[in-house]
């Protein structure tokens, strides 16, 4: 049992690197915020813009006039076509529900509600990309092209690869590939089916054998097993 305890807890420390949702900020965080993007160096049109999150992080593309545009998902996309309505600042609700239709747009908002009261780094992602940089009036036209509604999944078409595509060419994700990793470390220690079975035994005793647990329960650890 204390094995147990100690695999899941060394699994959990990894996935929490992993940034998911977003947190909300006080009136006061985002002046603090702009307060201090005042001090820092004017950004440039077609700047590539990186603003942390709680779990993930969140990019953008700066182009100018203190507007961003960026990838995000929205499940109002999806409800209404009203202009109004859409272009208020996305709430937490809006942005998972959007990830989980695989609704987004690539957007423009004021580089304020872009950054949401966090700080705000500038092309840092220069330095870890092989791939040559676009001059930054052509990463901006090339973000301005893709404006409007476009496919969205967490993974694989998320608001990372929307940023690199502008301004290296090729759509990548540092978060992706970062996460992908882990989970294949997971599956690859064996200690994974048997926590899932300890947690499938769990759950069919709490539910009681029904075909949507006692599947789970089953295919869960046959698959991890496999893979593993």
């Amino acid at each position: 049992m204390l094995q147990l305890l100690t695999f899941l807890v060394e699994k959990l420390s990894l996935l929490c690197k992993f940034k998911l949702f977003v947190p909300s900020y006080s009136d006061q965080d985002r002046e603090r915020h702009v307060h201090r993007e005042r001090t820092q160096p004017p950004l440039r049109r077609g700047d590539l813009l990186e603003v942390p999150r709680t779990l993930f992080t969140h990019y953008g593309i700066y182009l100018g006039d203190n507007k961003v545009a960026h990838l995000i998902p929205d499940i109002l996309l999806a409800l209404t076509n009203d202009e109004k309505i859409i272009s208020s600042v996305i709430t937490n609700k809006r942005l998972i529900l959007g990830c989980m239709y695989k609704c987004a747009t690539v957007r423009v908002d004021t580089l304020e509600n872009f950054a949401y009261g966090s700080k705000i780094l500038v092309n840092r992602m220069d330095k870890m990309m092989k791939n040559h940089v676009f001059p930054n009036e052509e990463v901006a036209k090339r973000a301005e092209k893709l404006m409007g509604a476009i496919p969205y999944s967490l993974l694989w078409n998320n608001c990372e690869h929307f940023v690199t595509y502008c301004r290296y060419g090729s759509a990548v994700s540092r978060q992706t590939e970062k996460f992908c990793e882990c989970l294949k470390s997971i599956i690859r220690d064996q200690r994974s089916v048997i926590v899932t079975v300890f947690l499938g035994m769990i759950s069919i005793l709490c539910f009681g054998i029904v075909p949507s647990t006692t599947l789970l329960s089953i295919l869960i650890p046959f698959t991890l097993w496999m893979a593993g």
